[in-house]
């Protein structure tokens, strides 16, 4: 069975459900972006929130990803940065608990996280305040972490550290590791636009995107976004939400469609869709059965509050990716 290494912002989700948007507006947060903050204004949202009761799971983009993997059986590990505090604690165990090899670097700053504000139409509005996570430097990427492992997993969060995020791909390539980014959010693309096409053009095999991201990269949608999307990459999916996906591998294109669900919370969708599609890429299933198994994953988690799913879950999850495959 392959193994997967992930590499991300060590973060821990705190989630809060908001009775009505406004809290949104008095905190000048875009309704669905994913905003950075600092010590200040991360403590104003806590401040904000501190009459809502929260939920604490570890997060960040590709650390989702890494737990979905794991949760399917697949050997997996992830690397990022934690403070030595309570929420790096709560990360870490988190991580072994699931069975991940956590290639945790501990920092005297206080651990990242990311604030989840959820409306009542279940999007969410993230409020990250990066803290130890960022501190994660192109120094600690080391060859021997990615002895033992087939696929390299990464978070488009982290292009603002341009020199790990490029010297972490040079590595694994140079192992011989399959590569996948997920684009993040439409912000950071257009913000790291031209880095991002020649970070993907060099070093990425598959690449995950949704419909703003896919556009604000390829300034196009639908079909035309995957086209170009998959130009110097292997495979390119582009995430529909309602709608499915669309997958691309040289000149196969195939639409996937969603499976029923009621939606609490988006928080982990597109993350576990990767996890769903990677599985299924490590199997060597067909491009329409990946993504099928992607939409199980994230049909699942929308149900639930935060990226988390509990073990009857993935019990029943297991189960309709073996009437799936049989």
């Amino acid at each position: 069975m392959s193994s997967v290494l992930g590499l991300g912002n060590a973060l821990v989700d705190v989630l809060a459900m908001l009775e009505s948007d406004q809290m949104l507006v008095d905190l000048n947060l875009p309704k669905g972006s994913m905003q950075l903050v600092d010590e200040a204004a991360a403590q104003k949202v806590k401040e904000a929130t501190s009459h809502i009761k929260k939920d604490l799971a570890s997060g960040g983009s590709a650390a989702n990803t890494i737990h979905g993997l794991a949760s399917l059986g697949i050997k997996t590990g992830f690397i990022g940065k934690i403070g030595k505090d309570e929420l790096g604690q709560v990360f870490k165990s988190d991580m072994t608990e699931h069975n991940i090899t956590p290639h945790l670097l501990e920092s005297d700053t206080q651990s990242g996280h990311a604030n989840a504000l959820i409306s009542p139409d279940s999007e969410r509005t993230f409020a990250t305040f990066l803290g130890a996570a960022v501190e994660l430097s192109q120094d600690d990427i080391i060859d021997e972490l990615f002895t033992n492992y087939k696929y390299f997993h990464v978070e488009g969060y982290l292009v603002q550290n341009k020199a790990l995020i490029e010297k972490a791909y040079k590595m694994a390539k140079a192992n011989g590791l399959i590569t996948s980014i997920d684009l993040a959010s439409f912000n950071v693309v257009e913000d790291n636009l031209e880095f991002l096409t020649k970070l993907i053009h060099d070093y990425v095999d598959i690449v995950f995107a949704n419909e703003e991201e896919a556009k604000a990269y390829t300034g196009k949608e639908g079909e035309d976004a995957l086209h170009q999307l998959a130009e110097g990459t292997e495979v390119a999916i582009l995430k529909l939400g309602k709608e499915g996906s669309m997958i691309k591998r040289a000149n196969e294109v195939v639409k996937v469609g969603i499976i029923p669900a009621k939606s609490v919370d988006t928080t982990g969708a597109g993350d576990l869709y990767a996890a769903g599609f990677l599985f299924g890429l490590i199997q060597d299933l067909p491009l329409d059965k990946c993504g099928k198994i992607g939409s199980i994953l994230s049909g699942h988690v929308i149900e639930v509050v935060g990226p988390k799913m509990n073990k009857n879950t993935w019990s029943a999850i297991q189960e309709k990716i073996n009437t799936e495959l049989n």
